[in-house]
């Protein structure tokens, strides 16, 4: 009994060649793409986020300050800003205007009073338009000789004070997971690299 060994002709060498270039440019091509579409939506989507105040969260002091500030991570708008500064006894003790100078949120202070914590709440809009609200307090550990504002009769942000930052996740702009996009692109070039080892195999 003769044996015919088939051999592949060229062009269908050149066909099965191609083929396999072409599985493994697009799925390399999808990988550069997702990633760069990452690395530019991660910026685009995040929200002023507060970095540093003063006085800092929980310090405590023993001399009125004449301003408290919050500074943010990029512009604020100055429309709609707040800030207020309610003592331990219930009132008001900032005064004037609110003032916006690019990330930094701040408001006057009166000559402070009793000792105790005093809470500064805050409400900014970021350069995207996204609302935050947030608030921290420190202490002031001697009693001084000012005088209050108005007591408080409600609260100065109605709403939920500023959450930590979540941990990051593999998500385009819109929320969408790119990690399934990810393993397709590998089973993709898994897959065509087993076919081409069968086929001239």
């Amino acid at each position: 009994m003769t044996t015919v060994l088939r051999v592949p002709s060229r062009a269908h060498l050149f066909f099965q060649t191609l083929f396999f270039k072409t599985l493994v440019l697009s799925a390399v091509s999808t990988l550069v793409l997702l990633t760069g579409a990452i690395a530019g939506a991660g910026p685009a989507g995040a929200h002023a986020t507060r970095i540093s105040e003063d006085p800092a969260e929980s310090s405590e002091l023993t001399e009125s300050p004449a301003r408290v500030s919050a500074t943010f991570n990029e512009p604020l708008q100055k429309e709609f800003a707040a800030m207020t500064v309610v003592g331990p006894d219930g009132n008001l003790w900032q005064t004037g205007e609110v003032l916006v100078d690019g990330p930094v949120l701040s408001v006057a202070v009166r000559q402070l009073g009793p000792a105790g914590d005093y809470t500064v709440n805050y409400r900014v809009t970021s350069a995207d338009g996204h609302v935050l609200n947030g608030s921290w307090s420190f202490r002031m550990t001697v009693p001084g000789g000012g005088s209050p504002g108005p007591a408080v009769t409600a609260a100065p942000d109605d709403a939920p004070a500023e959450s930590p930052a979540a941990p990051a996740t593999d998500a385009a702009g819109d929320g969408i997971p790119v990690w399934p996009f990810y393993v397709g692109a590998v089973v993709v070039v898994a897959a065509a690299a087993v076919w081409a080892v069968r086929r001239r195999g």
